[in-house]
């Protein structure tokens, strides 16, 4: 059975693929910070492994990953979900929100991802970063937000000709706007308008992201790395 470790697993995306991957034979470990009920009903409902761990603390990523390794025995793939964001004028953006952002998202993604190397070495697993349509473009007030998902899509670059020769993979998605808690400070009418924008006319399903990591992890992508896959409705172009 194929194993996978998601992070940011209890909410939103995250949650979605843990349904996915756990309904196409997956099993699946994922990690959460504080939604400790929606994880625990989320563990029951999918026979998924839930554990609780903040990304930006080395010690706690290493524990979460010799658990995986005690549950799973091996690893074949790692999703990094976890993510937080802030949206406002960066001139008035505060020094602890902006380290807030930077070590959800990039210190998580690399603190998860260096952990578990040695184990996707042996499965020659493959890794997706959850990056952002934001990260390609950049958006206005979310700007530390849309630096660190460019980030990751460097990161994805950088490591697929490291870990390449190992035989693992590494490539990013990179949503639209979701209609997830995320965009709980949009009001429905920027909702709208950001649909309005997509030239297919909606927002970014969860589900939509779920079957964009499914393709990146499966035997169809096994010659991609490096890439960063825009799941975004053409909102990019």
């Amino acid at each position: 059975m194929k194993t996978m470790l998601i992070t940011g697993g209890a909410r939103g995306i995250g949650a979605q693929m843990v349904r996915h991957f756990a309904a196409q034979g997956w099993r699946v470990m994922f990690c959460y910070q504080s939604s400790q009920e929606k994880a625990e009903t989320l563990a029951r409902e999918t026979g998924a492994l839930a554990v609780r761990c903040d990304v930006r603390d080395e010690a706690q990523v290493r524990a979460m990953l010799a658990q995986a390794m005690a549950s799973l025995r091996h690893l074949d793939a790692l999703i990094c979900n976890a993510g937080a964001a802030w949206t406002g004028l960066t001139e008035e953006m505060p020094l602890a929100e902006y380290q807030r952002i930077c070590d959800t998202n990039l210190r998580g993604a690399f603190l998860c991802t260096r952990e578990a190397l040695p184990h996707l070495r042996d499965t020659r697993g493959a890794i997706v970063l959850i990056s952002s349509m934001w990260g390609l473009v950049g958006a206005s007030c979310e700007t530390v937000y849309s630096a660190t998902k460019a980030a990751l899509q460097c990161m994805a670059r950088s490591l697929a000709k490291e870990v390449g020769p190992s035989g693992v993979r590494v490539n990013c998605v990179a949503p639209g706007a979701v209609d997830t808690d995320m965009m709980a400070c949009y009001s429905q009418q920027d909702k709208q308008a950001l649909a309005d924008e997509t030239p297919l006319g909606r927002l970014c399903a969860v589900q939509d992201i779920a079957d964009a990591a499914d393709f990146l992890l499966s035997g169809k992508a096994s010659f991609i790395t490096g890439q960063t896959l825009a799941v975004d409705g053409g909102f990019t172009l």
